[in-house]
């Protein structure tokens, strides 16, 4: 696990944990932009006038008020390029999310004022409940991941947490609240958790059934190219359940 952090001299460096203890870190959860800071960027010493290195500037700097050292993003904690790297940073991911110190939900299109978040929630929940956040698929495992998820503006500003917007998010996603409060995943069925995926969206149609891996607590080899189908069938082969008929029929 490839982690980073902003040493003596402010600089964004990066540290492997590969064949060492991983030491407590915090990990974010986003929306992809068109400017992201990305793996390359870090390597090359590049990219801080990239619009997607605020969100690196946010992480490090929330990640030391809450008196942590290191902090994960997948913009650029991953050589995408390294198909090993990939696969095993995908099978990783949700037990990097369920094993951060600290999670942070940074939402790029809800806008506060530095009081907003404290005193006006009504300027800015129509706002959350709208958040591209909820519609993609990666962030479903995000959200169900982490025992605690803070959610940020786009201007830092925390808004609240998962317990404090718990009626919220269930209502957004209707995703059970002891789900999302940490009961086991295998304590729901497998078409309850295959319709919390409804409305979710991913760049690449077979991520439609790659960042469901977690969710039902399976590994399996990425084959970008094979289409959605295809996919969801060999996550289901790996379920080792006779539900290819649910996997397949579900409406995304």
């Amino acid at each position: 696990m490839r982690l980073l952090y902003f040493d003596s001299s402010r600089r964004l460096t990066s540290a492997d944990f590969s064949r060492k203890p991983i030491p407590p870190y915090a990990i974010l959860s986003h929306t992809w932009g068109d400017d992201e800071f990305l793996f390359e960027d870090l390597v090359n010493g590049t990219g801080e006038s990239k619009a997607g290195y605020k969100k690196i500037r946010f992480c490090g700097e929330q990640t030391a008020r809450d008196s942590l050292q290191y902090f994960w993003l997948d913009t650029c904690c991953i050589d995408k390029w390294k198909i090993s790297e990939l696969s095993h940073a995908i099978n990783s991911m949700f037990r990097w999310y369920k094993n951060a110190a600290k999670c942070y939900a940074f939402l790029s299109d809800v806008s506060t004022s530095p009081t907003d978040a404290q005193r006006h929630q009504s300027t800015w929940e129509a706002s959350f409940r709208k958040s591209r956040w909820f519609t993609r698929g990666w962030t479903l495992q995000e959200l169900l991941a982490p025992a605690l998820i803070d959610f940020f503006s786009l201007e830092g500003q925390r808004i609240g947490d998962k317990a404090s917007l718990e009626q919220q998010i269930c209502e957004i996603t209707r995703i059970p609240a002891t789900a999302l409060r940490g009961d086991a995943l295998d304590e729901f069925s497998i078409p309850e958790r295959m319709a919390w995926m409804a409305g979710r969206q991913t760049k690449e149609e077979e991520d439609m059934a790659y960042s469901l891996i977690g969710i039902f607590d399976v590994s399996m080899e990425f084959r970008y190219g094979e289409g959605k189908e295809r996919a969801l069938n060999r996550l289901q082969e790996e379920m080792g359940k006779g539900t290819a008929s649910i996997l397949c029929s579900h409406k995304y």
